[in-house]
Order: C-alpha cells, then structure tokens, then sequence
C-alpha cells in the first residue's frame, strides 16, 4: 500500500514589527508561493506602518495627539484593530488593554470610544498612548492569512517572533502543523489546523507584563499559551491571563467554548 507523499514546504522569512515574520506555505509551487508570500509581507509592511507607536506618521502617534472632545477618522484596518482591542478589554474585565502603561503615570486608564458609523475614534478622557505590542502581531497574522487565502494557499502557517502562531488549512496528508509548547524536555505538541496558538511570558523580557488595572508588573504566572480562532484573540488573551488568577482565567474560558489557555 503506498503512503501519500507529503506536500512540499516553502518557508520564506521577513523582518518587520521589531521581529522577523515566518510563511510556511504547502502544496504550492515553489515560484507561486513566494509571490503570495511577498503579498503578505508587503500587506504586513503596510500595516506596521499604520500600527507603529514609533512613527510619528502613523495613526497612532496622531490618535495620541487627541485632547478630550476630540475625534479622528480611521482607516479599515486601523479601526477593526481598535475594535478588537475593545472586545477583548471586555472580555477579559480589563486584564488586556491596548494602553497597559496608563496608570504608571495616570489615575486611571484613558477613555476613548468608537461612534457607530463614523470610521473614526473619540478622545473621551485622558491621553491615548496606545501600544498595540500585544494585539498588533496577531492581527498582523490574521491580515497575512486573508491575503494568502486570496491568493488560493491555504495551507499555511504563519509565525511572528516565535510567540504569535496561526494555522490555516493542514499540509496534505496531514491532521495539522505540528507546533511546539510547554517548558518540558522534550517539549509538549500540538496540531494546529485553521486555528492560532500564542504564548507570553517573563523569561525572555523579565517583568514587562504590566496589569492595566493597577499599572504594575504584577504577573500570576511564568508562562502562559492561549489557543483561539485568531492570533489577534491569542495573543490578547495569553498577555490577560499572564495577570489573572486560575479561577478568573477558568471563568473567562467558560464563557468563550472557542478558547484555551495552558498555564
């Protein structure tokens, strides 16, 4: 009986976001997938360029600019990041947000709001110094994986600095991408399909995870990895429950069936 020969594996590299980018493309031809992949380097270039805190162009450096009252219009990518940023302030009872530092020199977290039908932010309180570090790269990745969709390859895996992992469809013949976790000798794996895996932590940067709600360096645990849908949701959700106990990480997942988290 003849075993299915594996699809071939094109693995191209980039540097952006402070960190290098990883496509890993299967069943393609090799010239087809580096164009696609090129595709979605460009789109992620694109991106930074809107997202980065370190630009004074960018979106961002403008939004800090904002005094109370004020409002400014966005672009899609820009307001959709926002939006999710939103969603899982909410969802995570204020454990992530995309203004973590806020209270090392502020009372309280700054206010803004998203007006229904505008494309555009509202400065409600305070100053919008907002760092998309833990959000930014796994929204990055969703965006790479659209393109990469477009572009009829689906069978991917994209990975941003060795932390942020998304999945789309398995390499033929396959149940999914083998991904590795966990501290162990030899490590845990994990079969990742149509799905992202993302993990925080102090070992590399030390106590650099701030708690929003306090605006210190408060860590609950020294590693966490968190499995979702999307590496936008992932990458929130490991970074949130960094600084939540067991029983708020078991409540948060109970109400969302679509999440994980290993501690």
């Amino acid at each position: 009986m003849k075993t299915a020969t594996p699809a071939p594996i094109h693995i191209f590299q980039h540097h952006a976001m402070a960190t290098y980018l990883q496509v890993r493309i299967a069943g393609e031809e090799a010239s087809y997938a580096a164009q696609a992949a090129q595709a979605a380097f460009a789109l992620a270039d694109g991106l930074e360029a809107q997202l980065s805190r370190f630009r004074p162009d960018s979106e961002l450096s403008r939004i800090a600019q904002l005094g109370p009252g004020e409002q400014m219009r966005l672009s899609e990518p820009v307001l959709a990041c926002l939006e999710l940023a939103k969603r899982m302030e909410e969802a995570t009872s204020g454990a992530f947000s995309i203004s973590p530092s806020a209270m090392k020199s502020h009372l309280a977290q700054p206010l803004w709001s998203l007006p229904p039908a505008t494309y555009s932010i509202r400065c409600e309180s305070g100053r919008l110094e907002f760092d998309p570090g833990a959000i930014g790269k796994g929204f990055v990745l969703d965006r790479m994986g659209e393109v990469l969709r477009e572009w009829d390859c689906p069978a991917f895996l994209l990975v941003a600095g060795g932390s942020s992992i998304l999945a789309g469809d398995p390499p033929t013949g396959t149940e999914g991408w083998s991904c590795n976790y966990g501290n162990e000798t030899p490590p845990r794996c994990r079969l990742l399909a149509n799905a992202s895996m993302s993990a925080s932590g102090q070992a590399v940067q030390g106590l650099h995870i701030v708690d929003p709600r306090s605006g210190k360096p408060v860590p609950e645990h020294p590693r966490v990895w968190a499995l979702s849908p999307t590496a936008a949701e992932s990458d929130a959700l490991s970074t949130a429950c960094m600084v939540l106990s067991r029983e708020e990480i078991g409540r948060i997942v109970l109400a969302h069936a679509e999440w994980q988290v290993i501690v």
